[in-house]
């Protein structure tokens, strides 16, 4: 292994952890919904490529950067997941799987059709100063925007886990995962508590699109791309477990990036979904997934 090539592997290894703490964060939402309601959000690559015109959006009209943006889109998103839960999902709790599924996707292709409709097909990006920048430690080379957005995404997430250990609705929610007849028993508004975690999801991965806008362009074909990826990530990680997530989405980060660079770029699903297939062969629960037995 020579010198340069060793180089060129530390740098993509370096540039798939600070994508792959983005999409753990994406794939956060998804778990912790999963996790606790048993609810597969089949429109979550959806509502991020939402979350990444809201930030494109305020950027390109209101020159308000992402970072900036991202709380109001988290706050908007935890809103709009928690009245959709209580009104329209809702009702599905404790219904066949594939009618959750019907629902779900109903709601996707409403969401990415209405981007379409909004924004058209052309890819939006965006365009700051901090793009062209970038920090170096030693021979590594971080780019500016990757760090930022990897270093929020690791603020949300400790964020999002002093919420569910170190808050009352935070531990009733953990409480109604666990045993939701014992939650319902000591009086616990189950259904609330429902559409608050529903809520914290849209966030988590509303705050991501708004991270991932200041990575790659937008376009409303990205939307299922998204979906699948954050499927992977919590296959891999183990589903319903928040740690799993984050470790998956850097897996799989560091994945794709070592792919680019080894194979080509356009390959590096194939190398995704390899080792998903690999994780459900060898530890079906995933890597920090419980066993069911």
């Amino acid at each position: 292994m020579t010198a340069d090539f060793a180089l060129s592997l530390a740098q993509a290894v370096t540039k798939g952890l600070l994508t792959g703490m983005v999409y753990g964060l994406m794939a956060l939402g998804l778990s912790v919904i999963f996790g606790v309601m048993r609810v597969v959000n089949f429109a979550h690559g959806e509502i991020m490529v939402v979350g990444m015109y809201l930030a494109w959006m305020a950027f390109e009209y209101l020159q308000i950067t992402p970072m900036l943006s991202l709380p109001a889109i988290a706050a908007l998103f935890f809103v709009l997941g928690y009245a959709l839960q209580r009104t329209v999902i809702s009702p599905f709790i404790g219904r066949p799987e594939h009618q959750q599924f019907l629902l779900l996707l109903a709601i996707a292709i409403l969401l990415v059709n209405g981007c379409l409709a909004i924004a058209g097909p052309d890819s939006r990006s965006i365009q700051m100063e901090s793009q062209f920048e970038s920090y170096q430690l030693g021979a590594l080379v971080f780019d500016a925007v990757r760090l930022h957005a990897a270093l929020a995404a690791v603020a949300i997430a400790g964020l999002l886990w002093l919420f569910f250990t170190r808050t009352r609705i935070g531990k009733s929610i953990r409480a109604a995962a666990d045993n939701n007849m014992g939650a319902l028993v000591v009086g616990l508004d189950v259904r609330r508590l429902y559409a608050f975690t529903f809520g914290v999801g849209a966030a988590c991965v509303g705050a991501a699109g708004a991270l991932m806008i200041t990575i790659i362009p937008v376009s409303p074909f990205l939307a299922a791309e998204y979906t699948l990826l954050a499927f992977v990530i919590v296959i891999v990680g183990g589903l319903g477990s928040m740690t799993g997530a984050l470790m998956g989405g850097l897996l799989i980060g560091v994945s794709e990036a070592v792919a680019g660079l080894l194979i080509q770029p356009s390959l590096k699903s194939m190398v995704s979904f390899g080792l998903l297939i690999l994780v459900l062969l060898l530890r079906p629960q995933g890597l920090f997934g419980k066993s069911s037995t």
